[in-house]
């Protein structure tokens, strides 16, 4: 078992307790959560990558939270610690069972055609990004309002519906603070802690 996948486990046994979690996890344990990129070549583009990232964003989230609750704690009574470790662990969850090894034909340093390994996308589930982890955690346990938000919008302004110009973005980051503070971990995480390709 890597470090990160211990990390990931012992912070969501730890924190996520609510009805549904054991069975999510068993789901995610199936499947291959664990041994996944989080990205075919932007960031860690390599195995157990979205395990890694996903333990990031938790920390650089459980930061985030800290901070702004030291600065008005009535404001982020409602964040517990166990919607920091379900948005942080499980943002991404709509990566699961969504890249795939391919293989391409580069030359080596002798000049040689050799076959290398790459990921590709296969979305067996094309529904967004965001709003489809919303969709896979929810299919196993409830979320609040906050949690939904957050995770729905952790792409901020890289999630493809901003691009027609609707501004659910925006009302969702004015509405729901901690929905900012998960696309700041995970911009955070992605290019401050991780290797890039």
């Amino acid at each position: 078992m890597t470090d990160s996948r211990q990390q990931f486990e012992q912070i969501y046994r730890q924190y996520i307790r609510r009805e549904g979690a054991d069975k999510l996890f068993e789901y995610l344990s199936k499947s291959d959560f664990f041994d996944a990129p989080a990205s075919t070549r932007f960031h860690n583009a390599k195995a157990g990558g979205l395990c890694e990232h996903s333990v990031n964003v938790y920390l650089r989230l459980k930061q985030l939270v800290e901070r702004e609750r030291s600065a008005n704690a009535q404001a982020w009574d409602k964040i517990t610690d166990e919607s920091i470790a379900i948005v942080g662990l499980l943002h991404d969850a709509c990566k699961t069972d969504y890249y795939q090894v391919s293989e391409r034909n580069v030359k080596n340093e002798f000049g040689m055609w050799e076959k290398v390994p790459y990921y590709t996308v296969n979305d067996r589930l094309p529904y967004g990004h965001g709003e489809k982890s919303v969709y896979i955690v929810g299919g196993f346990m409830r979320l609040t309002r906050d949690e939904a938000m957050a995770i729905n919008w952790h792409m901020g302004g890289f999630d493809a519906r901003t691009r027609g110009g609707d501004f659910s973005l925006s009302a969702a980051f004015e509405q729901y603070p901690f929905a900012v503070c998960a696309h700041i971990a995970d911009l955070t995480a992605t290019y401050l802690d991780e290797q890039r390709s």
